[in-house]
């Protein structure tokens, strides 16, 4: 906010300084003003700068947890768009580190106009938690006709629960019905149910 504004501000909290009246004048000084006070973290100056970068685009890629490389496919995807792949591929690296390695990890990247990036990992793919819970390498090739192997009702809450948050479901119920036909649909059958 410039020195001009919070002048005004000023001005007219002096101008209304009765009891009532500067109560909303005191607040818009507080909102506006450009170090944020305590508890309001993210209003300040720095989030202004990052909401004024321009997004160019969105790239979304299935990369292992921590075994990013400048290799295909992430190395043409990002440099045909201009960004730096070895700084991605170590942000992304240092994020997953603590995931089991080589496991697919969907990851949304924004595209910004001055060639900088932020990132966003999901959860692992259902079908990959599934086929782990299953212990097998891969689904059936005629799902429906022949299983490929089985998991239990707890196991797939348990994938629900851990997949909630990127599921289009708002309940564990509504998660564990999608969790239970990407089961279906890769020949893997549920036992108890």
């Amino acid at each position: 906010m410039s020195f001009a504004c919070r002048a005004v501000l000023f001005l007219c909290f002096r101008f209304f300084s009765d009891e009532g009246g500067c109560s909303f004048l005191w607040l818009c000084l507080l909102f506006f003003s450009a170090v944020p006070p305590a508890g309001r973290a993210g209003i300040g100056r720095e989030s202004l700068i990052v909401a004024k970068k321009k997004i160019t685009g969105y790239l979304k890629l299935e990369v292992s947890a921590g075994s990013a490389s400048p290799s295909p496919p992430i190395g043409p995807a990002l440099g045909q768009r201009g960004l730096n792949i070895m700084e991605f591929c170590k942000a992304f690296n240092a994020s997953t580190q603590d995931l089991e390695k080589g496991i697919p990890i969907p990851t949304i990247i924004t595209i910004f106009q001055d060639k900088s990036f932020s990132f966003i990992t999901k959860t692992p793919p259902v079908s990959h938690l599934l086929c782990k819970a299953a212990g097998i390498k891969k689904g059936s090739s005629s799902a429906g006709r022949e299983t490929a192997g089985s998991v239990t009702e707890s196991q797939v809450r348990e994938i629900a629960e851990f997949k909630l948050k990127d599921l289009n479901a708002h309940s564990v119920e509504m998660g564990i019905k999608i969790v239970q036909g990407s089961a279906r649909s890769l020949g893997i059958s549920i036992e108890g149910a």
